[in-house]
């Protein structure tokens, strides 16, 4: 069955960086454009970066253009987020995803 692992969150002061990673099984990764969301605490899930199969192509939701990048290894089966100049409001539960699956998540705290 599909699953998706996502880890490397954590709590960052503002400014700082993490990078996400999100390892995949049960379905051809190198075949499937990916995706990552976030949800920040009492709001909605949102689409925050997606890439296409051979990482030609990225796309970014405008509040994280430039400071985030979305990346993927085939080898690996691995999707990752590197996010950089992180801000207060950039803290969520950030899922990697591609249709309507996605994983169980990891946290990410941005405070000082």
């Amino acid at each position: 069955q599909v699953q998706l692992v996502e880890s490397g969150g954590g709590q960052v002061q503002p400014g700082g960086s993490l990078r996400l990673s999100c390892v995949a099984s049960g379905f051809t990764f190198s075949t499937t454009p990916m995706r990552w969301l976030r949800q920040a605490p009492g709001q909605g899930l949102e689409w925050i970066a997606g890439i296409n199969t051979g990482a030609e192509n990225t796309f970014y939701k405008d509040s994280v253009k430039g400071r985030f990048t979305i990346s993927r290894d085939n080898a690996k089966n691995t999707l990752y987020l590197q996010m950089t100049e992180l801000k207060p409001e950039d803290t969520a539960v950030y899922f990697c995803g591609y249709l309507h699956y996605r994983g169980q998540g990891t946290q990410v705290t941005v405070s000082s």
